[in-house]
């Protein structure tokens, strides 16, 4: 039987049975995406079945924007919020910033209303994810290369970035099946797996913002609390000077790099 929106008791008692912790809310917003009985119940369904909220909606909240975000597409999390304040704290005034492992391209949404940036772009490897962040960052002028780390960014950039924030994949591969269920049914394995020790990616963008940065620049990536120790050592062996961040609020942990002038 369809559920009808005046049938939200009996939503959110589903939802709840399912393990959605915020069942109510999750109730609200699903009622409010469906135009229809048919339609409610469908989403309903697919929640139960283990289907991200966003990608069902469409969309995820993110530092106060609504980010279009696809069926695969990684979600972004609230704790990368403290990654996006950090790489402000760190930008000068009108920096050249470049948005990599951008998923749904939710950093640089962000960063671009927050710095006012002279140029800004975005790269992913996954074409998925570079189709959905070029839905997002289009209408902002806002380019999206698809390609490995640097190597799809424009060679005339090298030396010039002031800012490169990266949300790498950075879970040990022995512990993506430890995830939750929404995150490794349903976004993309190279948004997750960091290598066996969870830094393969972030040691080559180590060693890649070494280059890409303009001297004094900075570059900024999220980690675990347990990872930063290690994480410090391998930036300071491509030559970048390491400060670490955290927030306990937000169970979340940054790190800025400078490129020494």
């Amino acid at each position: 039987m369809a559920l009808s929106h005046s049938d939200r008791p009996a939503l959110v008692q589903r939802l709840r049975a399912a393990g959605c912790v915020y069942a109510e809310d999750e109730a609200d917003l699903l009622i409010a995406a469906a135009d229809s009985a048919a339609a409610l119940t469908d989403l309903v369904d697919r929640r139960v079945a283990g289907q991200p909220l966003e990608h069902l909606l469409g969309w995820a909240e993110f530092c106060g924007l609504r980010v279009a975000v696809d069926p695969g597409v990684f979600v972004p999390r609230g704790r990368t919020a403290l990654l996006v304040a950090a790489a402000a704290a760190v930008a000068g005034p009108a920096p050249a910033v470049l948005d990599l492992c951008c998923g749904s391209g939710a950093a640089a949404l962000v960063l671009h209303g927050r710095l006012a940036p002279r140029w800004l772009a975005a790269a992913d490897i996954d074409p998925v994810a570079v189709a959905c962040a070029r839905r997002n960052l289009a209408p902002l002028g806002v380019p999206v290369y698809q390609g490995d780390l640097f190597a799809a960014v424009p060679e005339q950039w090298r030396g010039r970035l002031d800012l490169v924030v990266a949300n790498a994949p950075y879970v040990p591969s022995g512990a993506v099946a430890l995830m939750p269920a929404e995150a490794r049914l349903h976004e993309a394995l190279v948004a997750l797996d960091g290598g066996v020790d969870g830094l393969a990616v972030l040691r080559r963008v180590a060693a890649g913002a070494a280059e890409w940065l303009a001297p004094g620049g900075h570059l900024a990536v999220e980690a675990s609390a347990g990872q930063a120790e290690a994480l410090c050592a391998v930036l300071a062996g491509a030559g970048l000077v390491p400060t670490v961040v955290h927030d306990e609020d937000l169970d979340a942990t940054a790190v800025t790099a400078r490129r020494p002038a």
